[in-house]
């Protein structure tokens, strides 16, 4: 589905279904390099399974045009425009990584606008290395490289791939591989910068008042366990559930685990 936003195109994924905003809906929105098919499986099912979906490409990844937003909380704020554009007056927001921060800072921009939260591979402070932020501006597909090796928890997955000819890691890495083609004007260093550069973390958690779930993979090496402890500990109706033998890249590689506990959380 396209929409309008600031002027500019905005395209969001229903799972294969026509967006009904009278349906309880579910804003999904992907991480740094990402698009909207990070999402796929979870997407797809809570679409037939009655839910409205928006699996969101924010502005300069996949499908949404415009330059790539250079701050999480501009994020947020073009996040609840979309809302807006699509008749949408509540939904949960399930973000991954740099997107569970725009879902927390769009809950505390519009408390009243914001159901439930799912926070995916969430950390705060989201601090990203010299190393790799310096990668991301000279070397995209070096960056590209480190990512996809820290974000999953094992380059061969057992007892076997998902699927016949199917790759996990190949298949992350060509997203981010298409994300730099489209959009050649260095997405991914932007948005580790706004990751690097968000400060608003503990604020907006204070002002979350939804119940709060905390999905998070046991072997994340970008976004460990613990660094979402502070965060948790503020959000007064916050759980917290972990998915063993998975990384960073936890919509993949553990999707139908991640499926199971967001459908969970939103029909409770």
């Amino acid at each position: 589905m396209q929409i309008t936003v600031n002027n500019e195109l905005a395209y969001c994924y229903t799972g294969g279904k026509n967006f009904d905003p009278a349906l309880p809906t579910v804003v999904f929105i992907h991480g740094a390099q990402n698009d909207h098919s990070v999402w796929a499986l979870q997407s797809r099912y809570f679409a037939h399974h009655g839910f409205s979906v928006l699996a969101v490409d924010l502005p300069g990844h996949g499908r949404s045009k415009g330059a790539a937003l250079t701050s999480v909380e501009t994020m947020a704020t073009w996040l609840l425009a979309v809302l807006d554009a699509a008749g949408v007056s509540t939904a949960m927001l399930a973000g991954h990584s740099m997107g569970s921060l725009i879902a927390l800072q769009a809950c505390s921009q519009a408390p009243a606008r914001v159901t439930k939260l799912a926070l995916l591979a969430c950390a705060y402070p989201m601090k990203v290395s010299d190393t790799l932020l310096n990668a991301a501006r000279d070397d995209e597909q070096s960056a590209i490289t480190m990512v996809n090796i820290w974000s999953h928890s094992s380059i061969a997955h057992k007892p076997s791939c998902p699927g016949p000819g199917f790759s996990v890691m190949g298949g992350s890495e060509r997203l981010m591989q298409r994300i730099t083609k489209i959009n050649p004007e260095k997405v991914f260093f932007t948005d580790f910068s706004a990751c690097n550069n968000y400060a608003n973390g503990e604020q907006a958690a204070l002002a979350v008042a939804c119940p709060t779930l905390f999905l998070l993979a046991r072997n994340d090496m970008m976004t460990p366990l613990k660094a979402s402890s502070g965060l948790s500990k503020a959000i007064t109706q916050s759980t917290v559930s972990i998915i063993e033998q998975c990384g960073h890249s936890l919509m993949t590689e553990q999707a139908d685990s991640v499926l199971s506990r967001l459908l969970t959380f939103a029909r409770s």
